[in-house]
């Protein structure tokens, strides 16, 4: 058993208001499958609990695995860290993060059988290998020696996993089908999310560049990583124009599009920032920028079938 600290230390370990980007691929993958007329909502509750428990997983790893690289220090800017404050041991860090992991293969694997269920074994091995792919992501991205996070590949494990992973998996196993569509939406969601990344990682640049935790914006320096943060949003908002134009059927499809004034706002805010302690507050505005453009695309694509 994992010995309680408090429970106001763990729920601020899991770090909440992540949780909603976590399940935006997943919504958006469901509703794709009820655009289809192929609703399953036993595999999106599964896929949302499944979802929901990797993040958590994700969160404790980060909070065990920074401090541990002495990364969460005094200098750190934004919300601070549970174990690196001492609210949370780290054994005890690590025996919460066995119970997610645990929980997250129970309910993925659940997901998994019943979502291949009828199709060929090699499709649902395939899903097993991606499943165990996404826990050991959760938790190599800064734990352990090697940990992808430090080494400026944390972009394109979120573009992966909170994007394509998330609305194409979820698509397929709704469906059992491949769809384009899928991956043009699920690029959409994972550029968002590497933009929400791309923002804390921007926040932290000075202490990371000193702790040698090369993300991006390290390589690329503060200004250029603006620019690539314009190019991360503006590239997600064309990928769903692309999906619109290809796949329209009526007026509500364009829907979602009344939520890009959030994110042009917020752009327009973050490239005159020069502090860079200053753009905490954008990651929570980005992460719900995203949770409401994907709640007003399902609701544009359910409009479109009635």
């Amino acid at each position: 058993m994992v010995q309680l600290s408090s429970f106001k230390s763990w729920l601020k370990a899991a770090r909440l208001r992540t949780l909603p980007l976590a399940l935006s691929s997943i919504i958006l993958g469901g509703a794709l499958a009820a655009f289809e007329f192929q609703a399953r909502w036993d595999i999106l509750a599964l896929a949302l609990v499944t979802a929901l428990f990797l993040q958590i997983l994700s969160n404790f790893a980060n909070d065990y695995g920074d401090s541990e690289k002495g990364t969460d220090n005094q200098h750190r800017v934004g919300p601070k860290r549970t174990v690196q404050s001492g609210e949370i041991s780290p054994a005890q860090m690590r025996k919460a993060m066995v119970v997610m992991a645990l929980l997250a293969l129970a309910s993925g694997l659940t997901l998994v059988f019943v979502g291949t269920k009828g199709i060929a074994i090699w499709k649902t091995l395939l899903f097993i290998v991606l499943g165990l792919g996404c826990i050991a992501a959760a938790v190599k991205y800064t734990v352990g020696e090697k940990a992808y996070g430090y080494r400026g590949l944390g972009d394109l494990f979120v573009f992966i996993f909170f994007g394509l992973t998330g609305v194409v998996g979820t698509y397929f196993l709704s469906t059992q089908q491949v769809f384009w569509g899928a991956w043009l939406l699920g690029s959409s969601v994972g550029l968002f999310s590497v933009g929400v990344l791309n923002l804390n990682n921007m926040r932290d640049i000075v202490n990371d560049r000193n702790s040698g935790k090369l993300t991006i914006p390290v390589r690329l320096g503060f200004n250029r990583a603006k620019l690539y943060h314009i190019g991360l949003i503006g590239g997600g908002l064309l990928f769903a124009l692309i999906h619109t134009v290809a796949y329209f059927q009526c007026c509500w499809m364009l829907l979602p599009f009344l939520s890009v004034f959030l994110f042009v706002r917020d752009l327009k805010e973050i490239v005159l920032i020069k502090d860079p302690a200053m753009l905490d507050p954008y990651l929570k505005k980005l992460s719900l920028s995203t949770f409401v453009f994907v709640l007003l695309y399902s609701a544009g694509l359910y409009l479109s079938m009635i």
